[in-house]
């Protein structure tokens, strides 16, 4: 995989990454609710105006575009177990942002993922 190639991968990779821990901080600022008929209206737009989810909505119209552009410079199948990379940043961006708990089985189940991808990387 050549330089260009690799950026436009991990890119779209953060890309998504940060479209899902946005997306978190929005749901965090609406708090818990119900999903009934009666929430649907108020709490969708009390989540459509919230600014982190706007900016996550807008991270994954951009991770789009250049993940198109990663697959159209990578093979699929090389490209598409690294969003697995997404995982490994989300567990460790959520627990320092969000102060979710990193067990020993999350930290070894994240290297066996920077495992895989190691081994695909080099195929």
């Amino acid at each position: 995989m050549n330089p260009v190639s690799l950026v436009c991968i991990l890119l779209g990779v953060a890309l998504n990454a940060c479209a899902q821990l946005l997306l978190k901080a929005g749901t965090n600022a609406v708090g818990h609710f119900d999903f009934t008929r009666a929430n649907i209206l108020p709490i969708g737009f009390k989540l459509a105006t919230q600014w982190p989810v706007i900016g996550g909505l807008a991270c994954y119209v951009i991770s789009v575009v250049v993940w198109i552009l990663g697959l159209s410079r990578v093979d699929v199948s090389i490209a598409y177990p690294m969003l697995s990379l997404g995982y490994v940043v989300n567990a460790f961006a959520a627990w320092y942002l969000f102060g979710e708990v990193l067990s020993l089985q999350r930290l070894i189940g994240i290297g066996i993922i920077l495992l895989g991808v190691v081994v695909l990387a080099r195929s």
